[in-house]
C-alpha cells in the first residue's frame, strides 16, 4: 500500500485509513470494490472501470456520494502524492452502518493506490493450472468484496499446483475466481457470455481479436481446446496449459493466446503515451 490514500472525504496517511467494526462490509462482507492500473502516471481504461464500480453502487443500493469528475480528480491527486508512474487503484465502497445491521446503508468510500507485481515470468512462458470447481457466483455481474469461497478453497489450489479455480454449473463454465476464460478452437477465440463478471481488460481484448464468438462454453469442449487463458487487471493474459489433470492442447501456451498478449501491451503502449 502506498503513503497516501482517500478516506473520509479527503486524502490521508493511509495508515490511518479506518471503518467501523459494525460496518455492513465487515459484518456482513457486504461492499463493492473496482482495481485498476496506473501506466506513465495515467489509469489505464478508467472511464470503462468508473462505469462498473457506478454501475456496482447502483445494483447494490450504495450511495455513492462523489461524481464520475470527482473521482477522476481524487484518483489524479492520489497518483502526484504518491508518485505512482506505476501500480494500482483499490476502489472500495463499504456495506456502511445499518439500523437493523442487514440492510445497504451509506457506506465509505476508500481509494487505494497499491504497489502491483504481475505473475511471475515463468507462468507467462509455461502456462498454468486451473482447478475445476461447480459452483456460479453470486451476483455475478457486479464486483462485490465477497470472496469468502475462493480464499477458503485457495489452501486446496496451492496443494496442487494450481493458479486459480474454473467456475462450471451443470457442464457449462463461466469464470475464474479473478479473472475471465478464454479457449481457442480452429483458430476462434470463444469465451463465456454469462454468469460472468464483465471484466474491463476482457473488453479491451475482445477488440483484438478477429474471430471471437461470445456463447456458452462447456466443461467438455474446454477440456479439448486447442489454447486457453485468463485475463484480468493483475495478469492481462496468462495462458492456461491445464485443467484439472487434462492438459490443454499440447501443453504449453498457443500461438494465438501469446499474439493476442502482445497486442494489448502495444495497445497499452498506444493508450498511455503522455
Amino acid at each position: 500500500m502506498k503513503p497516501f490514500c482517500f478516506a473520509d472525504g479527503e486524502i490521508v496517511d493511509s495508515s490511518t485509513a479506518k471503518i467501523h467494526p459494525m460496518d455492513l462490509g465487515f459484518i456482513r462482507g457486504y461492499g463493492i470494490f473496482d482495481f485498476f492500473r496506473s501506466v506513465n502516471y495515467q489509469p489505464l481504461f478508467l472511464d470503462s472501470y468508473l462505469d462498473r464500480f457506478i454501475g456496482s453502487a447502483e445494483k447494490t443500493f450504495l450511495p455513492l456520494p462523489y461524481s464520475r469528475k470527482e473521482l477522476k480528480s481524487i484518483v489524479k491527486e492520489l497518483t502526484d502524492k504518491n508518485d505512482m508512474e506505476q501500480g494500482g487503484f483499490r476502489m472500495l465502497l463499504s456495506g456502511g452502518l445499518s439500523e437493523n445491521h442487514f440492510s445497504p446503508a451509506e457506506g465509505k468510500l476508500f481509494i487505494f493506490p497499491e504497489t502491483l507485481l504481475f505473475p511471475s515470468e515463468e507462468k507467462y512462458n509455461k502456462g498454468i493450472k486451473l482447478l475445476g470447481l461447480d459452483y456460479v457466483r453470486p451476483l455475478a455481474d457486479i464486483k462485490t468484496t465477497n470472496y469468502a469461497l475462493p480464499v477458503w478453497d485457495s489452501i486446496r489450489w496451492k496443494k496442487e499446483g494450481a493458479e486459480d479455480v474454473l467456475y462450471h454449473k451443470n457442464g457449462i463454465v463461466s469464470e475464474s475466481s479473478r479473472s475471465n476464460f478464454f479457449i481457442v478452437k480452429d483458430g476462434t477465440v470463444i469465451t463465456p457470455d454469462k454468469d460472468i463478471l464483465l471484466g474491463i481488460t476482457r473488453k479491451h481484448v475482445l477488440k483484438l481479436i478477429d474471430k471471437v464468438e461470445i456463447r456458452p462454453v462447456t466443461l467438455e469442449e474446454s477440456l479439448a481446446a486447442d489454447e486457453a487463458f485468463i485475463t484480468s487487471t493483475t495478469k492481462i493474459l496468462l495462458p492456461v496449459t491445464q485443467i484439472d489433470d487434462h492438459l490443454i492442447g499440447n501443453g504449453n501456451p498457443g500461438p494465438v493466446s501469446m499474439g493476442i498478449l502482445e497486442k494489448f501491451k502495444a495497445l497499452e503502449k498506444e493508450v498511455t503515451v503522455s
